[in-house]
Parts: structure tokens; C-alpha cells; sequence
């Protein structure tokens, strides 16, 4: 769907910019193996593409577009590398749960209780797959639990809680820079919003994300979520004040 003004897109262009300044967060540098790995079982495995296949048949693509949902469910999987203790030959198949689980998160992501139900359609969708019945329960466990600002719930074993943790991880790793590159404009654009009206809330938006900072759950991502969010911030404050300070002269 195109973007409602012009405005949005000198506004991304001014996004894309700023974020090249602050710099690629620190995850990507120092896991670039485990992320690389990830994103090459991402692109070969069968099951990955049948489930983007589905959520690509929605009207619109899940929650904040398809990137969100790929980056997810890559970094997730870089996650589950990083800290399951699996021997080698279960590693893919835990790097599997958790892309589906990634493409998955968003099902429901327009509907009220959105992690609620989309556990509830994640699961309906790939009971077509083959999935064992502890594998899909892991992966609407974690796609149950995902929310911000919810109560954690204790998973049934200490490989679904990883599942679970690292799902809100990856998840809010894209409240950093991918909030003002990606994120914010496929939120507004099919809403017809314009940039006018976005403005204003974008200082109780800035807070929102500060909030996130120490919400991190896996070892890795209390290490390199904080780096994710200060870099979004620094974004959305540089950001917001260009286009303010356009907006007076």
C-alpha cells in the first residue's frame, strides 16, 4: 500500500540516514556467526517457505510487514543458537521451531489480545505441518507470551521457556533502529495517517520504547538489548527533532 504523502517518505529517507550515523548494533558484529547460520537455515528450509507462503496469502501481511516477521524469526533463530545446550544434529531442528515460531508471532497482531489468539491460529495453522504435539505447544507457548508489558508465564520445560524468552527478544530487538527505519511506516501506512498527526506522539512514543530497556529475558538479550533500544532512541530523538525543526521554518 503506498504511503499517504510525500512527506512519509522524506521522513524514511531522514530514518534510513540517521540510523547509517548511529551505527549497526553490536548483536550483528559480535553474533555474525550464529546470524549468518540462522539466515541461511531461514532461506533453505521447506516448512519456512510454506509458512511465509501462508501468511503471505493474508490481505496484509501480519502485524508490522513481512521484514518484521523475517527478522524475528532470523534473530531468534541466532538466539537459540547462541544459548540451547542441543547436541549438534537437534540444533536445526530447534532453529526450525523457532523461525516458525518467528513468522508465526504476528498472526493475530491486528486483533485485541493479540498474542492470545495468534497462539490459538499459530497453532490451528501448523497442525497441517510436521510438528510433533510438544513442538506446537512450544511454539504457541511462545508466540502466547510475547507481548510487552504482560506477566511472564513459566513455560512446561527449560527448552520451551528458551523458545518463549528468545521470541521476546528478537521480538524487541526491532524496537531499536527497525522501529523508526521499517516498523513505524508499515504500522501507519494502511491506516492513512499523516505525518502531521503521527508527530505528536512521537515523545510518549520514545518513552514507550525506553520502558523496554531492561524487559530483556535471555542472557544474549540482556547483553544486547539495551544497545538495540539506546540506538532506536537515539533515532527517534534525532528524528523527531529534524522534522519538528522543518516544520517551523
Amino acid at each position: 500500500m503506498p504511503l499517504p504523502d510525500r512527506d512519509f517518505q522524506r521522513a524514511i529517507e531522514l530514518a534510513h540516514r540517521i540510523a547509517s550515523e548511529v551505527g549497526t548494533p553490536r548483536f550483528y558484529l559480535e553474533q555474525d556467526r550464529e546470524v549468518t547460520l540462522s539466515r541461511d537455515l531461514f532461506a533453505s528450509e521447506p516448512l519456512v517457505a510454506e509458512g511465509l507462503r501462508i501468511v503471505g496469502r493474508q490481505r496484509e501481511c501480519p502485524g508490522h510487514g513481512r521484514l518484521h516477521i523475517e527478522k524475528v524469526a532470523i534473530d531468534l533463530g541466532a538466539l537459540i543458537l547462541i544459548e540451547e545446550e542441543t547436541p549438534a544434529e537437534g540444533v536445526r531442528r530447534r532453529v526450525l521451531l523457532a523461525h516458525l515460531a518467528g513468522i508465526f508471532h504476528d498472526i493475530c497482531r491486528t486483533e485485541r489480545d493479540h498474542a492470545e489468539r495468534g497462539a490459538r491460529e499459530a497453532r490451528r495453522l501448523l497442525a497441517a505441518f510436521s510438528l510433533r504435539d510438544d513442538e506446537l505447544d512450544e511454539i504457541a507457548q511462545a508466540i502466547g507470551s510475547h507481548e510487552a508489558f504482560r506477566p511472564e508465564r513459566a513455560a512446561a520445560s527449560p527448552a520451551a521457556q528458551l523458545l518463549a524468552d528468545a521470541l521476546y527478544d528478537a521480538d524487541k530487538f526491532r524496537w531499536g533502529p527497525d522501529n523508526f527505519t521499517d516498523t513505524l511506516w508499515a504500522m501507519v501506512a494502511p491506516l492513512g495517517v499523516r505525518l502531521e498527526a503521527l508527530l505528536p506522539k512521537f515523545l510518549p512514543g520514545l518513552e514507550g520504547i525506553r520502558k523496554i530497556r531492561e524487559s530483556f529475558r535471555t542472557p544474549t538479550g540482556r547483553k544486547y538489548g539495551p544497545d538495540f533500544i539506546d540506538r532506536g532512541l537515539a533515532i527517534g530523538q534525532r528524528l523527531y527533532a529534524e522534522l519538528t525543526r522543518d516544520g517551523k521554518k
